[in-house]
């Protein structure tokens, strides 16, 4: 199951699952798209190992990277708990 976690201001949406038993978390990043539907990627923490990038261009990859490594520090601590509550 994947939680919500970030919404961006281009409306790009952060989701992460709760501690898969390889003990690494999944980190997906989607983004709409008029022409391909939707544009994605997946992140595994605590490596930082991407794959399945489609849609997105290296910049792009890079930028969303650097919001995972600034919040890297808080996705597991709310995959113990499997969800986080916004309010």
């Amino acid at each position: 199951m994947m939680y919500p976690f970030l919404t961006l201001d281009d409306e790009t949406e952060i989701t992460h699952s709760e501690y898969l038993s390889s003990g690494r978390v999944k980190v997906y990043v989607e983004k709409a798209d008029e022409k391909d539907c939707f544009h994605y990627m997946t992140c595994y923490l605590p490596d930082y190992t991407v794959e399945n990038i489609f849609g997105f261009n290296e910049d792009e990859v890079k930028k969303y990277m650097e919001v995972i490594r600034s919040t890297a520090h808080l996705i597991p601590e709310f995959s113990k708990e499997g969800w986080f509550v916004h309010e």
